[in-house]
């Protein structure tokens, strides 16, 4: 067996549809997750889970179940990803800090919205039933 691979949590902010046009890139949760997972693969890890979370309590189970202290760490496209995901930024690194689990931010620009982006979010997540993948 080989070495273990560094296995990343990649969270993305659940924003509703309704905030689309004052903050679209906190809704496009697919092009959050995307950023993270093209970080996650310039440094070779993988992503395992991609959390898709509100304002959630830093050691709620949903963040914790399986990750292994050294070798997973959670990546987030921003700090201001984060602090829409989780109830706090403070307390989930002091969490992390305690667990010893890194946290990263991506840190890449975010893409510019214009309409015709912003429609194209509106309909994936508009129409998520229909079997529709928003491509």
């Amino acid at each position: 067996m080989g070495p273990m691979r560094v296995r990343v949590t990649a969270i993305a902010s659940l924003t509703p549809l309704e905030e689309l046009d004052a903050d679209p890139f906190l809704v496009d949760s697919r092009s959050q997750h995307a950023m993270c997972a093209r970080w996650a693969a310039e440094r070779g890890y993988i992503v395992s889970r991609e959390l898709l979370v509100r304002g959630l309590r830093a050691d709620h189970c949903v963040l914790w179940d399986g990750v292994r202290p050294g070798l997973d760490l959670f990546v987030a496209p921003s700090r201001r990803v984060l602090e829409s995901a989780l109830s706090s930024v403070e307390e989930f690194a002091a969490e992390c800090a305690r667990r010893g689990v890194r946290v990263e931010t991506v840190g890449f620009e975010e893409p510019c919205y214009d309409a015709q982006m912003k429609a194209r979010v509106h309909r994936r997540l508009s129409m998520p039933t229909a079997g529709y993948d928003g491509r």
